[in-house]
């Protein structure tokens, strides 16, 4: 529908009466993207309370890609990357097909080129830490929404069926659920909510 998140408006998304359906955001390694364009993430977190969801779920990459100072992000960089590319080599699918390896080590490349040798609004790649994000979304009204032991066993459920390999461990952190792969986290997931919600009449 749109070139960005930053470009959607709420009478795109043809939404229906609260008597007729419910609202529920998900957003998967999107909204970091959404720094390089000045103002866009507040933009969208104003859509977000005009549509009024239930809940809103993001899951991020856990890292800090977004300072100021080149050095630190350089580093930053280099201890989750190489870790991402572990990951990728030692995966059993990836093993034995030489062809998504390929295809998921161009995809990061692309990141690591993007963070490395791109500033000011060419540099799209900015993640943040789940600490970041927390402050974020208090700071514009909303609240954390605790995952229940459900999730968490569910979660935990899913990595035995993918991974024979021993050192990844999802664990609970302050509500949220993070992925980690010897002791590096890796990925967080998140719930929220924070406001009264009002007819969509």
């Amino acid at each position: 529908m749109v070139h960005t998140l930053a470009d959607l408006e709420a009478p795109m998304l043809n939404i229906r009466p609260s008597n007729v359906e419910t609202v529920a955001v998900n957003s998967v390694f999107e909204l970091h993207r959404l720094f390089s364009i000045p103002g866009a993430f507040e933009e969208v977190l104003d859509l977000i309370k005009q549509i009024q969801p239930k809940i809103v779920t993001i899951a991020e990459q856990e890292a800090n890609h977004n300072g100021s100072c080149y050095m630190n992000r350089i580093k930053e960089a280099w201890l989750y990357y190489s870790t991402m590319f572990y990951v990728l080599e030692n995966s059993e699918s990836t093993q034995t097909n030489n062809r998504d390896l390929d295809m998921a080590e161009q995809y990061l490349g692309r990141e690591v080129y993007n963070l490395v040798a791109c500033e000011g609004t060419k540099q799209i790649v900015r993640h943040e830490t789940l600490s970041q994000w927390r402050v974020r979304f208090n700071s514009a009204g909303f609240n954390l929404v605790p995952l229940g032991s459900n999730t968490y066993r569910n979660a935990n459920m899913l990595l035995a069926l993918f991974t024979n390999e021993e050192g990844y461990r999802v664990e609970e952190k302050d509500g949220c659920l993070m992925l980690s792969c010897h002791s590096r986290p890796l990925f967080t997931t998140s719930a929220w909510c924070g406001y009264v919600a009002k007819s969509r009449d």
